[in-house]
């Protein structure tokens, strides 16, 4: 059975039909509409195409939990379109969707801008924690938020449309979309494949961006052969709203003067009729040879060792902070933590049977039942990070009542009513 191809973005075009494309992409929690200021100008020029992550902004919420499967839903959606080769500007999230389609598909993507970006977005418990939230109480305390990490105080103070129109995107967010937003930004981490972006990259920051400033700005440009530095004062997380002249000034330049093979750009989006599908394209590459059978290797060859997946898993499951302190050097309990990585983690948890929200049920009721109140309150944590939101985990504990015993509950139910008002409370 063949796999189910990605779905496609919303988007909209803007431009001449016979003009280059140039791709613009939307932070976190917003739309489009964050780079209406900046389309009147570029599309003198270029083919100018905006999307829409799922979710947002009325698009279909169809969740996509990596920065690798959003990057796919982009290029199907391209490809729907018949855009072959583009110029890309993207901002926050979409800035690690363009870093990715820079190291994958370098054959698409003809030079790029990434606008308050990073090479990791601060640390996966951060972005756990808000999927958290967000599970607790809605978008609500993310749209509160919102103007101070996207805007200056004085552009905040003098701007209140502006900033009553950001929030009102975070709140029209579909959650679930956002909370994948989130483990998409979690799992993401190209600090040692920055050497590998080969097309050239103007990396774009606000000078008073607080949540990917200029230390992460400079990072990129450390790390990638061909990149520039653009800072813009006066401007925080949403440059592209904040100094919209700048930034467009700014990548005018930019896709002006850095644009790879100008006669291998494409003449445009060919729009197609309504419910029809674009023929697909010759395979023109090599085709990769199967191998004699002789000469594969062992099937027992083939199994990797579990350790690595299990450290992974681990630490998405109880975050960096508590792997952190349970791994530091320390030679007493160094096998037993290895043990535990390799065996209960790389070997049980990466079980394809039942997923982490159902692994997580089945271990809070056996650590009620054996009374490991410890282990409970970092376990309550990490269902919440897998998806169980506190009704589900009042639940579990009020069937333990039952067949664990009502002491043994009513101590569990202390513990993770600590642990469960701690992680849910919204971020100041």
């Amino acid at each position: 059975m063949s796999e189910t191809p990605p779905k496609p973005l919303q988007y909209r075009v803007d431009g001449p039909e016979d003009a280059p494309v140039l791709i613009l992409g939307p932070s976190l929690g917003t739309t489009w509409h964050m780079w209406d200021r900046q389309v009147p100008e570029l599309a003198r020029q270029w083919r100018v195409l905006r999307f829409d992550l799922p979710g947002h902004g009325g698009a279909p919420a169809y969740p996509a939990a990596s920065i690798p499967d959003l990057t796919e839903r982009l290029l199907a959606t391209l490809d729907l379109l018949g855009v072959q080769r583009f110029g890309y500007a993207g901002c926050s999230i979409s800035a690690a969707i363009g870093a990715e389609l820079a190291l994958r598909r370098p054959d698409r993507i003809a030079s790029l801008a990434v606008v308050a970006a990073s090479p990791r977005f601060g640390t996966a418990d951060e972005f756990r924690q808000r999927g958290v939230i967000v599970r607790a109480n809605g978008l609500e305390p993310m749209a509160r938020a919102a103007p101070e990490r996207w805007f200056t105080p004085g552009f905040a103070a003098a701007q209140p449309a502006i900033v009553e129109w950001a929030v009102q995107m975070v709140r029209t967010t579909d959650p679930g979309c956002y909370i994948a937003a989130c483990e998409a930004l979690a799992a993401f981490d190209i600090r040692a494949e920055l050497a590998r972006i080969a097309v050239p990259t103007l990396v774009l920051v606000g000078s008073e961006d607080h949540v990917t400033g200029p230390a992460e700005a400079r990072t990129l440009v450390a790390g990638i052969p061909d990149a520039r530095l653009a800072l813009v004062p006066g401007a925080s997380h949403l440059a592209p709203v904040e100094q919209p002249a700048a930034v467009t000034d700014l990548l005018v330049r930019h896709f002006s003067t850095a644009w790879y093979n100008p006669a291998d750009t494409p003449t445009g989006i060919t729009m197609l009729p309504e419910g029809l599908t674009p023929p697909l394209s010759p395979m023109t590459g090599p085709v990769a040879e199967i191998a004699p059978a002789e000469q594969l290797p062992e099937v027992s060859a083939l199994r990797p060792d579990p350790y690595e997946e299990g450290l992974r898993v681990r630490r998405q499951v109880l975050g960096d902070a508590h792997v952190d302190r349970a791994l530091a050097p320390d030679d007493f309990t160094a096998d037993f933590q290895e043990l535990i990585t390799r065996y209960a983690w790389g070997e049980v948890w990466t079980r394809d049977a039942l997923d982490r929200r159902t692994r997580s049920v089945v271990t809070l009721t056996a650590l009620v039942a054996g009374g490991h109140l410890e282990e409970l309150a970092f376990h309550t944590r990490a269902a919440l990070r897998n998806g169980l939101s506190p009704a589900e985990i009042r639940e579990v504990l009020m069937q333990t009542a039952v067949y664990c015993g009502v002491p043994a509950a009513n101590a569990a139910f202390r513990v993770a009513t600590a642990v469960i008002h701690e992680e849910t409370k919204p971020q100041e």
